[in-house]
């Protein structure tokens, strides 16, 4: 089955009430979708905490906004995989946002005689379909740490290209150490 547009979520930022509780009767989601990101952390990990790192870019996002954990997962490919291509083991990568809110769709039946059969809007709580990250205005979504100006321009590029992949407007921050 396809994802939903985002658009059907995103416009609402309002925390709904959706708990996980240890004790079976408070809690209202009995089971939590696994989150689609696959690492938070990669490239040389051990030169980035020695500080080898003269550049880090830092993507922020401008808006109120919610972003689907496949969204995430989407950018974190992308610039993974430039990033070593271009630059080979001399990168930093690191994905800031974690995806904690659970998503919930009211699936409706079509086709003939589907009115018959569903109950509409009574009781309508939801399914779980995924999981989305909240994200305020000046938040860090990745920090990417490269070595050598020639890795920055490629960086800047990547982060040009990648902002169609993020449902909110983004900028950058470079730090230099």
């Amino acid at each position: 089955m396809a994802l939903r547009k985002s658009s059907a979520y995103s416009k609402r930022y309002a925390r709904p009430y959706t708990r996980k509780s240890k004790k079976r009767t408070k809690s209202y989601i009995k089971t939590v979708p696994n989150s689609q990101i696959v690492k938070f952390k990669m490239g040389d990990l051990k030169g980035f905490s020695k500080g080898e790192f003269p550049t880090q870019i830092q993507i922020i996002s401008k808006e109120n906004c919610q972003i689907r954990d496949n969204s995430i997962e989407a950018v974190r490919q992308y610039f993974n995989r430039f990033l070593q291509t271009k630059g080979g083991e001399a990168f930093y990568l690191e994905v800031k946002i974690y995806p904690h809110h659970i998503l919930r769709e009211n699936k409706m039946l079509t086709g003939a005689g589907a009115d018959r059969m569903q109950t509409g809007m009574s009781q309508s709580f939801g399914k779980n379909i995924g999981r989305a990250a909240f994200v305020k205005p000046n938040q860090i979504l990745f920090i990417i740490g490269v070595k050598t100006p020639k890795q920055e321009i490629h960086a800047r590029k990547l982060i040009r290209a990648a902002k169609a992949r993020l449902p909110c407007r983004v900028a950058t921050r470079t730090i230099r150490a």
